[in-house]
């Protein structure tokens, strides 16, 4: 399957790691650490389930925090809607939206609606560009 052929579906990570909006950057920051996540979904609890609009913390967004010294709450550092894209969408409209908002992530939402389904991230597209079947860490890496 060439680049051109590909679907934000096919790249993606499927399913999401979220925490609610009223939860201490301190959580999310666990959260991240434990799933080994760069980005963490955002949204209001209603009856246990999400609703709302989704927005995401990065991890760089958290480092921000940790500098200053901040006491926080997800939906403080989550400050703007999360970018969506669907996961039927041509992987070239995730790089699109990624280099027109600035951004690493963007949430991926299921095709017949607003509900999320997964993150793609911008190492997820470069994977996808360059070929490579299986990424992770580099096995020489010191």
């Amino acid at each position: 399957m060439t680049s051109n052929q590909m679907r934000v579906g096919d790249c993606m990570h499927a399913g999401i790691v979220s925490c609610a909006a009223d939860a201490p950057l301190a959580e999310v920051a666990r959260i991240m650490g434990d799933h080994r996540v760069h980005v963490v979904a955002v949204a209001d609890l209603g009856h246990g389930r999400p609703y709302g609009v989704w927005r995401l913390v990065s991890h760089m967004d958290v480092v921000a925090a940790i500098a200053t010294a901040q006491a926080v709450l997800a939906h403080e550092v989550a400050a703007t809607e999360a970018t969506k894209i669907s996961a039927g969408d041509p992987l070239e409209r995730a790089a699109e939206l990624m280099s027109e908002h600035a951004v690493s992530h963007l949430l991926v939402v299921d095709p017949s609606g607003d509900y999320p389904v997964g993150i793609i991230s911008t190492l997820d597209v470069i994977a996808a560009f360059g070929g490579s079947q299986h990424w992770g860490p580099a096995k020489n890496a010191f």
